[in-house]
């Protein structure tokens, strides 16, 4: 028992030694050693400082880990997951978490803490929010691993900028619409972005009906790419690097948020003030998000949304059971394509101006890090990795060159330890549920 003792002792000593090693090899170049400007040119600084202190870290945390594996019974290899039960869906407590998580968003401006800066970041995070939930139906519900989801989003905003800066003014000049149209140009772009958007969803679908796992993900990823390149290349249309600037803003259902007469403040008798239009674009986005979030949640109990499920779980069953997965793939496509067009309109309107930098391929990344993290068929996690991801990255702001590596870390440490995501919800929308016994008599007489 004690030679077991001592070589269980020994063994973790050397797993955490490699560890610290490891942790030196990455850290060591780009933490330890920086250029700094000095007046004959550049020069290196040492920091192996904070080297030590990262290493030092690295050393008690892997030997904290093996020793609580250890205590466990459980084998070292499995890290943190092995430790922790199986996951489950907030399930009940999700019924409360809900309704106060949206009177909270409701009355979130109007809080003493929010200034300027906070609306503009929880617009950014509603943004991913709103992204996240329609890459879910793709990835979390249907199971398609998708990396081009960017493309639907850079689809939305170019459709807009493009309808609302050429189109519109154009209609306008020609005579065929009155010049207040521009007034109504977001509500009536916005759905045609949608459709436009679901439109290429279908178009993707179609070349990527038999591929499945990691050759899906590379076709999507180049479909990405190819629409990214497009747009940077199709100069006299999109604008090429250049992008599109002066996209219009949205109005209040007609009204203008300018100053004067005629503008929101003047219509409804208020101090004008910039942040009037911060918070309209709040409420917009919520709404948006709020709509995208109960289409799923309405999808998922509809033939459709179990049809969903069922090809996410096996393919193989779902055809013996007579689902059309043609259609199963395609309707996820479009529908999630759809939320991301609507997105990518309102992305087009809030920033007045785009260019494809702004859809590159770390967007669908980052959507993805976000649907993956909060876990697959989840939608509060999908939240709850947003505000993690999105908001976590501004707090880390003053950490300087050091936020990337913290933020990494942490995204690795919450993978491992729940390596399902925040919040698994694997479980399906609709299940069968046991039923009594049938007697033999009962049968005989028809009953049951």
């Amino acid at each position: 028992m004690a030679a077991t003792t001592e070589n269980r002792v020994i063994a973790s000593l050397k797993d955490s030694l490699i560890s610290a090693v490891i942790a030196f090899a990455l850290f060591g170049p780009i933490v330890g050693l920086k250029t700094e400007t000095e007046p004959g040119g550049l020069a290196l600084s040492a920091h192996f400082g904070t080297v030590g202190v990262i290493v030092a870290i690295v050393f008690v945390g892997r030997l904290l880990l093996n020793l609580l594996v250890w205590k466990a019974d459980r084998p070292i290899t499995r890290g943190l997951s092995g430790l922790i039960p199986a996951q489950t869906s907030l399930g009940g407590f999700g019924k409360f978490v809900a309704p106060v998580a949206l009177l909270f968003a409701l009355i979130f401006p109007f809080l003493p803490i929010t200034d300027r800066y906070i609306l503009d970041l929880s617009v950014l995070v509603l943004t991913y929010v709103m992204l996240g939930w329609g890459l879910n139906i793709v990835v979390g519900l249907a199971g398609l691993l998708d990396l081009g989801y960017v493309a639907f989003y850079a689809v939305g905003a170019y459709s807009y900028a493009l309808l609302s800066t050429k189109f519109f003014p154009m209609l306008v000049e020609m005579g065929y619409v009155g010049g207040g149209i521009m007034d109504w140009a977001f509500w009536i772009c916005l759905p045609l972005a949608g459709i436009l958007a679901a439109f290429w969803g279908i178009i993707l679908g179609f070349p990527v009906l038999r591929l499945r796992g990691d050759y899906l993900a590379i076709v999507t990823l180049a479909f990405g790419e190819i629409v990214r390149i497009v747009l940077l290349n199709w100069y006299w249309f999109t604008g090429g690097p250049d992008g599109i600037s002066r996209i219009p803003r949205p109005s209040f259902f007609g009204i203008p948020f300018s100053r004067g007469e005629g503008g929101f403040a003047d219509t409804f008798n208020l101090d004008y003030s910039s942040m009037q239009r911060i918070v309209f674009f709040y409420y917009l986005i919520l709404a948006l998000a709020l709509l995208t979030n109960l289409v799923t949640l309405r999808l998922r109990r509809l033939p459709i949304g179990r049809a969903w499920e069922a090809l996410r779980e096996d393919e193989i069953a779902c055809r013996s059971l007579g689902i059309n997965t043609t259609n199963t793939k395609l309707t996820a496509f479009a529908i999630g394509a759809m939320f991301g067009g609507f997105a990518g309109s309102f992305f087009a309107t809030r920033q007045g101006f785009i260019s494809p930098e702004s859809f590159t391929f770390i967007e669908s990344a980052v959507i993805l890090a976000i649907v993956v993290l909060g876990g697959l068929g989840s939608q509060i996690g999908v939240v709850i990795a947003a505000v993690v991801m999105i908001g976590g990255f501004e707090i880390f702001r003053q950490a300087e060159e050091f936020r990337m590596l913290i933020f990494g870390l942490l995204m690795v440490f919450i993978m491992v330890w729940r390596p399902r995501g925040l919040i698994s919800s694997r479980k399906p929308s609709i299940g069968l549920h046991s039923r009594k016994a049938i007697g033999a008599e009962n049968v005989a007489q028809g009953q049951g």
